[in-house]
């Protein structure tokens, strides 16, 4: 007993040692369908969901499921998923645990059919075995070994239940039975385990040598009772409820399969489509090619599909003898357990070879095809029976002279497997690394290129990953795939006429339709992407969107259950402001796929555009539900929430955007919009945090620069302000706004006019009708005491705004106080300057104008000559005037807001309230001892300048992924641009950017501070009137 324990414990710590280095590697290959885009795994998804999907999450009963049903597998990965959720360390341990588990179980078995010692090395050489790289380093492969494990267990307690000749074991035969369905749930070849308990059966319990099998077959058919002297009607019970139970597993799978074989393609499996007698030939080659693999596992492959086994197309083919081979040593196999005298010898023979075949018969591809050619990780279990065999043979080596030689040979190709199993662990390490490692054994398979090609192109090589996509071409040209990921490439490097040449290439590959015959049937889900791709590339010219909306039915038309084609086609139509199609596009997508979060998503996108806030909300709400981690949901929810104003829904916004941000630390647009919420609370400290934040992670962040801005110039640090308003107009020379706001700090706080001069002239550049740049430009000129040229500017103004009283009034006190200080016209006599007939007119005025004409300085003019009030309206002292002249402020209102009662507020105190959003601002920007509020501006042109072309919500290409379980991820890519800017997925063209794009207001306001003083301005309404754009 203590021996088997050391020798247990040296096989568990063997186990470990070998696959300790795979804990580094991350998710690979088929990991990504499996886990990484499974929604299963997902703790709010609902737990039947298991039972009811296949193992990729796609519903068993749809067509494009592979129908691999192993739920019990899904919910290891689950309880992974809830400790850790992605951490690929986590999955890699349970895999070697459950590896080192199943070598203990296999030691127990092995020793009932072997010595201690000999046990020992069948255990051994199985813990080391390089086949099993896959099966264990591969986090999938966890469908191998947790079956193996309920595998070992129905066969050991199926021992049990016959230990006693006359009495059945009922316990150990129901826990067997319920073993066995585990081991189907965790992988399908689980079942074939009760073949092994039947041959177990006969050939150990009941003691019948193969030659009394036909006699006792003959006395079943004929229902004669045995005469065998060993048979006993406990047997038949046994036999019969293992007959029982396989066939209502069998029914059971064949139910939940819908009675419908999974639909493969000849890329995946080539002789599934070949001829007779091509097929049955190559099927019984790929014998010989697994046997190898079990015997010399020095040249191992991650994928054996498409060209890397060429068919065998005739009789002469001399791989033929390989076939040969393989059967003739079975055979022979089989003859020496007949006839052999020695009963151990007979069973150890028939028990490895049940091992070793029946196992493998499930994916041999003789009874139904599969989607594979060669898989290295179903050799897990049938590579149990030759580690038994070979155990057995060198104990027959070890009894006789040549013990030592056999002890150096075991252990030479121990450590030989063993060394050969840690190196080939670091092949998994990556995406990358594992199909350069296919393609050092395997150049005829186009799939190992397209592979590398993805993962080159994950890393933004796309040069690199267009020679292997082209590569893949060259070897397979009639590879759909690979001519859609030369497209998509191609579109990464701006070649959009040879993309789109790519994809109609692929396009013309597709399979015609034959008169009579499914369409959908004969053509692989993932080739559909092509349309999808073709489409998103010539939508981008705007005259072609009903030629793409034309690709989107087309294949529509070929699978009416392509959802991805209804999702992109909802985002064409509203880009032609069909939103009412759209939104019978999406419902009709949800009729297909009801869980879909990202449907839902873009119907909450469509009502936005028809203006249903309240619906919106609850179709983002409903796709939270279905993925509660859905990025653009959570972040365009939140935002509505914060819009609702309400202090609780606030809170939920808050709980949304914090998620958001454990999830991704560097999205600047969730840090912005945390902002914006702080705002919404008056949490000035808050507010300034997190834009600065957003900052730091994006230095051309324009929203957040203003904002932040305009927050500290409203908490009295204009010149703190002023740095971040020069970098926003360095990196956005366009920004009219900043410029505005820069130009008043220059004005009331640095005291540059020709800073500020400078400012409002390039606003006009930009804008020659800006009525706030000009209003500002002709403030600067009063500043400098030349009334001519402020006359000038503001007849200028009034020209493009009469509707503006104040301007009207502004420049009737300009003219007053010409007059009354007789300054000379002479330089402009017989000028009208109320006539200049457009931008042209006063550009040309202002570069011929004679800045030595100033009529005296900016005192004399506005200070003490001012003799009476009467000028200004009767009620201004005189020696406010050049104050209430010389301040601007830069204030913005939302269009439906109501007009304040601005005759009874001080200028400052005249401010438009507004919910905060991406780009919110305050109203009085210079030192005040009155509060001000924040405003809100309208938002009647949203733009997207601050979106970076890779944060885009409208539709982007599907890859075509060369793994087997394609699920496409449309998240981030398929979902429409929304034209309501609350609802963008970027921070130009969401919330934030919604007060950027608006009207602006530039008033005349007191820079006094004393409240009498105040009031002396109260009833002139005109010299604070707003001004919109």
């Amino acid at each position: 007993m203590a021996s088997r324990l050391v020798l247990s414990a040296v096989i568990f710590i063997t186990c470990m040692v070998c696959y300790y280095n795979s804990l580094q590697c991350g998710f690979v290959f088929d990991d990504i369908s499996a886990i990484k885009d499974n929604r299963d795994l997902r703790p709010h998804m609902p737990l039947k969901n298991i039972f009811f999907n296949d193992f990729w999450g796609t519903a068993i009963h749809k067509e494009q499921s592979h129908k691999s049903y192993r739920p019990l597998c899904i919910l290891t990965f689950r309880w992974n998923y809830s400790l850790h959720q992605l951490e690929p360390m986590g999955y890699h341990l349970v895999n070697m645990m459950l590896h080192g588990i199943v070598c203990l179980m296999y030691f127990r078995m092995c020793s009932m059919f072997l010595s201690e010692i000999s046990s020992f090395i069948a255990s051994m050489l199985f813990a080391v075995h390089p086949i099993h790289t896959e099966a264990v380093t591969g986090v999938v492969g966890r469908a191998e070994t947790l079956s193996s494990v309920f595998f070992l267990a129905a066969f050991i307690l199926y021992t049990k239940s016959t230990k006693r000749k006359h009495v059945t074991g009922w316990r150990h035969l129901v826990l067997s039975m319920i073993s066995v369905a585990t081991a189907m749930l965790c992988k399908e070849q689980g079942i074939t385990v009760t073949g092994i308990c039947a041959i177990y059966e006969l050939i150990v319990a009941q003691k019948l040598r193969l030659s009394d099998l036909p006699y006792m077959l003959r006395s079943t058919v004929s229902r004669k009772e045995s005469s065998h002297p060993s048979w006993t009607s406990d047997a038949t019970k046994r036999l019969g409820v293992l007959g029982a139970t396989t066939l209502c597993l069998l029914m059971m799978r064949l139910q939940i399969m819908g009675s419908k074989l999974p639909v493969f393609t000849r890329f995946d499996n080539p002789a599934s489509v070949a001829p007779t007698p091509s097929r049955q030939l190559s099927y019984n080659y790929l014998i010989s090619v697994n046997l190898w693999l079990l015997l010399f596992p020095c040249d191992l492959c991650c994928d054996w599909t498409m060209g890397t086994v060429p068919l065998v197309e005739s009789f002469i083919d001399t791989r033929n003898i390989a076939t040969f081979l393989s059967y003739a040593i079975l055979l022979l196999l089989t003859y020496m357990a007949v006839v052999t005298e020695n009963r151990q010898q007979a069973t150890v023979i028939i028990m490895s070879l049940v091992f070793l075949i029946l196992p493998f018969l499930p994916a041999s591809n003789l009874f139904f095809p599969v989607g594979f050619v060669v898989a290295e990780r179903i050799l897990y279990i049938p590579s149990m029976g030759l580690c038994m065999l070979v155990a057995y043979g060198w104990s027959l080596m070890a009894q006789k002279r040549f013990k030592k030689l056999a002890w150096l040979s075991v252990g030479f190709l121990l450590l030989i497997h063993g060394c050969k199993t840690y190196t080939r662990n670091f092949d998994w390490e990556s995406e990358y690394t594992i199909f350069m490692a296919g393609l050092k054994v395997n150049h005829r398979n186009a799939k190992l290129f397209n592979n590398v090609g993805h993962a080159l192109e994950s890393q933004g090589r796309f040069q690199e990953a267009l020679q292997y996509f082209q590569k893949a071409i060259s070897v397979q040209e009639d590879d759909i795939g690979a001519h859609i990921n030369v497209g998509r490439t191609l579109n990464h490097l701006k070649m959009f006429k040879e993309a789109e040449e790519a994809y109609l290439k692929a396009k013309s590959l597709l399979p015609k339709a034959k008169p009579g015959e499914s369409y959908q049937a004969r053509i692989a889900p993932n080739h559909l992407n092509v349309f999808l791709n073709l489409a998103n590339l010539i939508a981008r010219n705007e005259t072609r969107l009903e030629e793409a909306d034309m690709l989107y039915r087309q294949a529509i038309s070929m699978r009416a259950d392509y959802t991805q084609a209804y999702i992109n086609r909802g985002d064409i139509l509203l880009k032609l402001n069909r939103t009412k199609e759209a939104q019978e596009v999406y419902e009709r997508a949800l009729f297909y796929d009801s869980n879909n979060p990202d449907i839902y998503y873009n119907l909450g996108v469509v009502f936005l555009e028809q203006g249903k806030a309240s619906q919106a909300l609850a179709y983002l709400d409903k796709a939270l539900e279905f993925d509660p981690e859905h990025e653009q949901a959570l972040l365009n929810s939140a935002i509505l929430l914060q819009e609702l104003g309400r202090a609780e829904l606030r809170k939920v916004a808050r709980e949304r955007l914090l998620k958001l941000l454990r999830k991704d630390a560097t999205n600047e647009r969730v840090h912005f919009n945390l902002g914006m919420l702080a705002m919404d609370d008056q949490d000035i400290a808050g507010a300034e945090h997190w834009f600065r934040r957003a900052i730091q992670m994006k230095e051309d962040f324009r929203s957040a620069l203003f904002n932040l801005a305009l927050l500290l110039a409203d908490d009295h640090r204009p010149l703190e302000a002023a740095p971040f308003l020069n970098q926003l107009v360095k990196l956005h020379p366009d920004h009219v706004k900043g410029l505005i706001l820069l130009g008043d700090i220059y004005i009331n706080n640095i005291k540059d006019l020709d800073a500020a001069e400078n400012c409002y002239k390039r606003i006009l550049q930009l804008d020659p009708e800006n009525i706030q740049g000009l209003h500002n430009l002709c403030v600067v000129y009063v500043e400098r005491g030349n009334l001519l040229r402020a006359e000038a500017c503001l007849t200028h103004a009034y020209r493009l705004a009469p509707n503006e009283e104040y301007v009207l009034r502004h420049l009737n006190v300009v003219r007053s106080r010409i007059s009354k200080l007789q300054i000379s016209r002479s330089s402009e006599e017989g000028k009208e300057f109320e006539d200049f007939g457009d931008a042209h007119d006063f550009q040309h005025y202002e570069e011929n104008f004679d800045d030595n004409n100033l009529g005296g300085d900016f005192d004399d003019e506005f200070g003490a000559d001012l003799q009476g009030p009467e000028e200004f309206g009767g009620d201004v002292h005189s020696h406010n005037h050049k104050a209430s002249l010389r301040k601007t402020y830069f204030v913005e209102k939302d269009e439906d807001s109501d007009v304040v009662d601005e005759q009874a507020l001080p200028f400052t105190d005249r401010l438009h309230k507004q919910k905060p959003s991406e780009t919110r601002f305050t109203g009085t920007l210079q030192a005040s001892s009155v509060q001000s509020d924040y405003t809100k501006e309208s938002n009647t042109v949203p733009t997207r300048e601050d979106i970076p072309e890779h944060q885009f919500s409208k539709p982007q290409e599907i890859q075509h992924s060369s793994t087997k379980p394609q699920q496409t991820n449309i998240k981030n890519k398929l979902h429409p641009t929304s034209r309501d800017p609350v609802f963008s997925n970027s921070p130009s063209n969401g919330v934030g950017k919604k007060h950027e794009e608006k009207s602006t207001e530039t008033i005349f306001a007191d820079s006094l501070k004393t409240k009498s003083q105040r009031k002396t301005l109260k009833n002139h309404q005109e010299l604070n009137k707003h001004s919109t754009s």
